[in-house]
């Protein structure tokens, strides 16, 4: 196993250490639900620093790939078979510049399942009522993981899901308020009424209060 410690840059004593735990995993012939060591174990194993591993177990729990239990210890989860940590694992809790990637990714992958949506003539009618009739319950990640998974494009469904998780530690989750409520129901409706104007117009506004949001924040200041 490559030594992280000869390794120029934080960035890739990080994603060094990302590999290392990845190998250190299949070596050990861990499945998901198995224990993994703790940071001192991982620290001495790896020949790293304990602080090293804490963010890049941060990272990884970020990413979905492990769980941290409460008095019990740390857990795999799917972590063999996902690779979002390579297109991902290099700004994650690295990069001040990562704000602004998250929404821009985000923003694209939202556009793409509208329009795929839009183009295919997709059914949204079940979520259009489910927006309708919601009473303060549904954030806006419940309606756009909606709206991409009617899409159906599995792999963006996946990475949209970490990208806004990643947000949502910036700026918590957002519920939606009586006037998003209307601009969801305005987009849904023109995708439903082949109404490439309002889908545009109203995708456009809650982009907008949402990069109010993440300008508001001061996470990294």
């Amino acid at each position: 196993m490559t030594k992280v410690n000869s390794l120029h840059t934080q960035s890739k004593v990080y994603i060094g250490i990302v590999h290392q735990l990845r190998e250190m995993i299949s070596k050990d012939g861990l499945n998901k639900g198995d224990k993994i060591p703790s940071e001192r174990e991982l620290s001495e194993r790896l020949n790293v620093g304990r602080s090293s591993v804490r963010e890049a177990l941060r990272a990884l729990e970020l990413l979905g790939l492990i769980e941290t239990r409460r008095g019990e210890g740390t857990f795999l989860r799917d972590f063999r078979d996902h690779h979002l940590i390579d297109l991902l694992g290099m700004f994650i809790l690295q990069d001040q510049k990562a704000q602004e990637d998250v929404k821009c990714t985000k923003t694209m992958i939202e556009k793409e399942a509208l329009r795929t949506i839009f183009c295919h003539k997709l059914d949204v009618s079940k979520l259009i009522i489910k927006v309708a009739e919601d009473n303060d319950t549904l954030t806006w990640r419940e309606v756009f993981e909606e709206i991409i998974l009617i899409s159906n494009n599995y792999l963006s469904h996946r990475i949209w899901n970490v990208l806004n998780d990643y947000e949502t530690l910036i700026i918590g989750e957002k519920k939606i308020t009586p006037e998003i409520k209307e601009k969801l129901l305005c987009l849904l409706q023109g995708l439903e009424n082949q109404d490439k104007e309002s889908v545009q117009t109203a995708y456009k506004q809650i982009s907008e209060i949402g990069d109010l949001e993440l300008t508001n924040s001061n996470i990294f200041l």
